[in-house]
């Protein structure tokens, strides 16, 4: 027996590749590839939500 749901669920659409950013000491917080702050990337923050930073705790966010 197929469940009611069955007949109406659509596959989900892929996730969208997360541009890439890494942690600058000197600025202490993340950046993009091209230098600017991650935080600037909207498109980035909808798809992860945050970007965490490692500097001192894991609980560092660099809003």
């Amino acid at each position: 027996m197929k469940p009611f749901a069955w007949n109406y669920a659509q596959p989900a659409d892929p996730a969208p590749a997360l541009v890439s950013y890494s942690y600058d000491a000197t600025l202490q917080l993340n950046v993009l590839s091209d230098g600017r702050p991650a935080i600037s990337d909207r498109a980035l923050l909808a798809a992860a939500g945050t970007t965490t930073s490692k500097a001192g705790s894991a609980t560092h966010f660099d809003d």
